[in-house]
């Protein structure tokens, strides 16, 4: 949701695969640089200029986990804004359920 200079976007990680997942972590990468300085969330972090990391915590199979929110400040009051989600993957996993670029 998009309000004057504040969007806020609300996560619901599942696991739907075979094994557990152990920890996840999102990746959400703004068209709009987000503003210097931010409060983010616990489990947050900017990762570049566009990008914020959000560790999602170990959803249980078949089942919903945290639901995190994160609310970023943008530099001005823009229009629009749009935001790529993604999944952080170490050691070689792979997402079946991934969307297509």
């Amino acid at each position: 949701m998009l309000t004057g200079d504040r969007v806020e976007v609300r996560l619901a990680p599942r696991d739907d695969g075979a094994a557990d997942v152990t920890d996840a972590t999102v990746r959400l990468r703004w068209s709009v640089r987000p503003a210097d300085r931010q409060r983010l969330p616990a489990r947050c972090a900017r990762e570049d200029e566009r990008t914020v990391v959000c560790g999602t915590g170990a959803p249980a199979p078949d089942a919903a986990g945290e639901e995190p929110r994160v609310s970023v400040r943008l530099p001005g009051r823009p229009s629009e804004v749009t935001l790529e989600p993604d999944t952080a993957w170490c050691a070689g996993v792979l997402d079946k359920d991934r969307p297509s670029e």
